[in-house]
């Protein structure tokens, strides 16, 4: 694969330049009040004072203008002349009632106004009730915020507050507004014939979905068929979002805005309302369904012979779960069985094929809680990635990349059509040559003279330390090396993958570019019957398409932060059981001020701090051996090694662990005999 790679420098202003300059960026607020506007590709962020805000909050996207430049060096100061975008319209706090109207003062940590309600937007909050207010109209500084009681939460539930506030927090909005679900309830339930007629009908064929146990928002299903010459037709098929979500509705802005569902351990913050993401376009068992192809003729060592792209209705004949299709793979018997392990043998050969071609084989592990009907966690099952998983993620990769391929070559007026790739830079030098010096002292050696042979020394690596003590931390330290996985027009290629060309394609539901790539393609294959001219009518060409997927992969990162949020609050909560035990554990990563330490059984990471260690010793920190070191004993904490720690604070509002080193069993252990052999 030709690995191309995709590096902007920031941009720094000379004195003098910016004096009257209008900038774009986003507010970032201190505790104290104080303001900073972050422009993107520009070194140097604007000083805002409180009294310059002009209704601005906490993580808006506003447009600064700059004023005269202080000399000496001093940070330039701005003034906000508008909000382009407020990062969120939904707040958690304490409604305080006065006669005929009431106030709503936000719990959080960074300053903001109290919100006027006025008594018909109270609904049922009393007074002092813990709510969730929803801000109407704020346009002018001077004037009171106005807002108006969403839901009032319940007082004994305070897990739901907690998540609640996560989703907030990340900008993500608890409902949707009455005019995005006044389109919902529109749409027909029904497939007319019309619609069966513009479309490749292969309800005839087998086709199942797979998926966990616990989803209901079904994206994707498979179709097997043996073909006469030997060969094998496999479809992978897409829930048709774009045919019920019109470009530029209420309903479309507000998906749009959120760009992502999000997956909290115990509840969905949905893209798309429940009845569309679970009910219309879900693909459920035992119902016609619309949706979108990719439909391939494999040979049976899975070379790719030609593939067929267009609009479908297909009739899934059974809905597995990843535990169903692993008993088969795993017996050899079962519903659809023959199906299943000849896709199974088709995946695996294809993944082996990526491997060798220079994707990464990272592996992972997932966390999942237990949880009562509270939503507190009574255990943690940590899954792995197995055959059955993997059967569908790479027929949904095949797919991704051939979507992408296929809208590469199209060109309008000699340029390529503007479109979301999904793209992953090559590994960042500065990471990676730390990680390369520390991966030698454990014998492993790495050729950096090229993108790929970069990617086949961590594939060796990752193969060499199989079962060995040092895997955990050559693991986690190769992953923080890489480039984090974004949108954009322009195509650098997927370096993880080793793909030229790739996209999302096959989420609908729970992704925005995977509508945008449907509208585009279908777009295009419209204009390839000569019916339709390529044109800019669904507004995703041209300059906008850069703005979309900026927009894209910042709510991605958002719904991240929230998932990781949500999972270190829920292991806060159930390590309060154990304040005061014991756990081997495996350290995670180190810094100046202690150590993170992730148990072994559950999974959940807490800090160590120097503080708590200077009884036995004081320690510095070596970072180019992520370690640190006692200046008397010599001892080291470094990253990968097991240490036995206690659990001594959990403090749910940080969401926060906090461990001991257990010396005394520690130096039992360094100090332990070693048995002599008989």
């Amino acid at each position: 694969m030709g690995r191309k790679n995709s590096k902007k420098k920031k941009h720094k202003e000379k004195p003098g330049q910016t004096s009257g300059k209008m900038l774009k960026g986003v507010l970032e607020i201190t505790r104290s009040g104080m303001g900073y506007v972050t422009v993107e590709d520009r070194e140097v962020d604007i000083l805002i004072r409180p009294a310059d805000f002009n209704t601005a909050l906490h993580g808006d996207t506003v447009r600064v203008s700059i004023k005269e430049e202080k000399s000496g060096g001093r940070r330039m100061q701005g003034v906000v002349k508008e909000v382009l975008q407020r990062k969120r319209s939904e707040f958690i706090g304490h409604l305080q009632m006065n006669k005929g109207f009431a106030f709503f003062v936000a719990d959080m940590d960074k300053p903001m106004p109290d919100i006027f309600i006025p008594l018909p937007n109270i609904h049922e909050a009393k007074d002092n009730d813990r709510v969730v207010v929803r801000l109407l109209q704020w346009d002018k500084d001077g004037q009171r915020p106005l807002g108006e009681v969403v839901s009032v939460l319940d007082p004994e539930n305070t897990n739901d507050a907690a998540m609640k506030e996560i989703l907030l927090e990340a900008g993500f909005p608890l409902q949707f507004p009455e005019d995005a679900l006044e389109e919902t309830a529109r749409i027909p339930d029904t497939i007319s014939a019309e619609e069966i007629k513009k479309r490749k009908d292969i309800r005839s064929e087998l086709s199942f979905t797979i998926d966990p146990f616990d989803a209901k928002d079904f994206d994707d299903a498979i179709s097997f068929k043996k073909l006469k010459n030997g060969n094998y037709e496999i479809g992978v098929h897409i829930a048709d979002v774009s045919h019920y979500l019109e470009a530029d509705t209420a309903l479309d802005k507000e998906a749009y805005q959120r760009a992502t569902s999000v997956y909290l351990p115990d509840r969905v913050n949905p893209m798309l309302p429940e009845h569309i993401s679970n009910y219309l376009c879900s693909l459920r068992p035992h119902e016609d369904k619309l949706t979108f192809s990719v439909i391939f003729q494999l040979t049976p060592k899975a070379e790719l012979k030609q593939y067929w792209l267009g609009k479908t209705i297909i009739h899934s004949d059974h809905r597995f779960t990843y535990e169903d299709v692993q008993s088969i793979i795993e017996t050899k018997a079962g519903e659809h069985a023959e199906a299943i392990l000849l896709l199974n043998d088709l995946a695996q050969r294809m993944r082996k094929k990526r491997f060798q071609h220079g994707a990464i084989s990272f592996s992972s592990q997932e966390v999942r809680f237990k949880l009562d009907e509270k939503g507190d966690p009574v255990g943690i099952v940590i899954k792995e990635s197995k055959e059955s998983h993997q059967l569908i993620e790479e027929f949904m990769l095949l797919a991704n990349r051939t979507v992408a391929e296929n809208l590469s070559k199209i060109k309008i007026n000699n340029k390529p059509v503007p479109f979301p790739y999904r793209v992953h830079d090559n590994p960042d030098e500065a990471k990676l040559l730390p990680f390369v010096a520390f991966a030698k002292k454990f014998g492993h050696t790495f050729d950096t003279s090229s993108p790929d042979t970069i990617a086949f020394s961590f594939n060796q690596l990752l193969e060499d330390v199989k079962g060995k003590p040092e895997q955990h931390v050559l693991e986690q330290l190769g992953i923080r090396t890489m480039a984090k996985a974004k949108y954009t027009p322009e195509n650098i290629g997927h370096y993880g993958l080793g793909f030229d060309h790739y996209c999302h394609f096959t989420s609908p539901i729970r992704r925005y570019p995977d509508v945008i790539v449907h509208r585009i393609l279908q777009e295009i294959l419209v204009a390839k019957e000569g019916s339709v001219p390529l044109s800019d009518r669904r507004g995703v060409r041209g300059e906008a398409m850069e703005e979309k997927c900026k927009h894209c992969s910042e709510r991605e990162r958002a719904a991240m932060e929230a998932e990781r949020a949500a999972n270190k609050y829920k292991q806060v909560q159930y390590m309060k059981n154990y304040l005061g035990e014991d756990f081997e554990g495996v350290i995670s990563g180190v810094a100046s001020f202690g150590f993170w330490v992730e148990t072994i059984e559950h999974k959940c990471e807490g800090l160590v701090s120097v503080n708590s260690l200077l009884e036995y010793d004081e320690f510095r920190h070596v970072e180019s051996d992520y370690c640190l070191v006692g200046q008397r004993s010599g001892k080291k904490f470094r990253m990968g090694d097991k240490v036995t720690i206690k659990v001594v604070a959990a403090n749910l509002t940080k969401r926060q662990l906090d461990y001991e080193w257990v010396v005394g069993k520690e130096l039992m252990k360094e100090k332990k005999p070693k048995s002599k052999k008989k």
